[in-house]
């Protein structure tokens, strides 16, 4: 059983409160994305889960042992980075089996392990290659391959995806979550990116300035955003924000109480023939299967985001009101009440 509880860490840097009173349990074998912008403080936490960084209070347990004041070593975890750290003077072979020998590991036993992990990441063919032999998509997945290589009860993956081009994300991404969905491992991923937090995740741990302002599966965290920071970051485009009662009564939406902030999904709003709110589009943005409709209403930007035919012409007057049951409202705090 390796599940991972996180109780209550802090992290001060110079007097400055990095991670605030953070508590958070990883199932075993669950796969739990930390999301959110830089800065918030969702690189330092796993570091302190790694052992690379120390905490200032709080406890780390893996599988129910405190991990407190354990080198990495110790935890038997292993960590991909942004970074690859993929060496250079070595075969794919060696890199992928550096960390078995750097535990003394039988030489059956490592060329048995690196012989799987190969085979997992579909490199086993260049195992007697060098790095330089080799693309960035390849060298990521030898990264990945020398993680799995040790059979840890953690892996930690810190933005693994961010240095490769979109198609290759897109390619590395599909195959990372079978992957890890096959050993079985319990996994932490920092990630900025939405749609890999969206993808891959069986629950996201959703940051900002230090602290986890939601954590719940990706269908969840997207429905029903427990504040609007949440909304405004989830999402593409993100969720609109309406604060004017014309507005809201005009889109079909009745608050249920006054003062309240309607959010709603853009993909939520549709053209109609009569009634509805009446705007004009400013701004058409065509994305093959769908258009993105920009319009200022009430001195704010409403975007709407609906199929691409019928095709809308910037300055075309539309009609436009919101399904029954996609509102969402928030207090003056910017909190979930509805």
């Amino acid at each position: 059983m390796s599940a991972i509880s996180i109780r209550g860490i802090r992290k001060d840097f110079k007097g400055q409160q990095a991670l605030k009173s953070i508590d958070l349990e990883v199932n075993d074998q669950e796969f739990c994305v930390l999301l959110g912008p830089s800065g918030c403080g969702k690189t330092t936490l796993m570091r302190i889960v790694a052992g690379l960084e120390t905490e200032t209070s709080g406890e780390v347990l893996i599988g129910g042992k405190r991990m407190n004041g354990l080198p990495p070593r110790e935890r038997n975890i292993a960590m991909v980075f942004q970074n690859y750290a993929v060496f250079p003077h070595m075969t794919i072979e060696q890199n992928i089996g550096f960390g078995l020998r750097m535990k003394k590991a039988p030489e059956d036993k490592v060329r048995r392990q690196v012989q799987q992990a190969a085979e997992m990441m579909h490199i086993e063919h260049l195992l007697q290659r060098y790095a330089g032999q080799l693309s960035g998509g390849q060298r990521q997945r030898v990264a990945v391959a020398r993680a799995l290589a040790v059979q840890p009860d953690v892996l930690l993956m810190d933005e693994p995806l961010s240095n490769l081009d979109a198609l290759l994300r897109l390619e590395m991404r599909s195959e990372l979550k079978g992957l890890l969905r096959g050993i079985k491992t319990t996994t932490i991923y920092v990630t900025h990116d939405q749609t890999e937090a969206m993808s891959l995740a069986d629950r996201i741990a959703v940051m900002y300035g230090g602290e986890i302002v939601q954590y719940a599966q990706p269908a969840e965290v997207y429905e029903q955003p427990a504040s609007q920071f949440v909304g405004g970051f989830i999402g593409n485009p993100p969720m609109n924000f309406v604060t004017d009662a014309q507005v809201q009564s005009a889109l079909g939406c009745v608050p249920p109480a006054p003062g309240l902030t309607l959010g709603i999904r853009p993909e939520a709003l549709d053209l109609v023939p009569f009634g509805g709110l009446v705007l004009d589009a400013r701004v058409v943005e065509m994305l093959g299967a769908s258009q993105q409709i920009n319009a200022s209403v009430a001195g704010a930007l409403l975007r709407v985001s609906t199929a691409a035919q019928p095709t809308v012409h910037a300055g075309q007057a539309l009609r436009i009101s919101a399904r029954p049951g996609s509102a969402r409202w928030y207090d003056a705090q910017n909190r979930l009440v509805g």
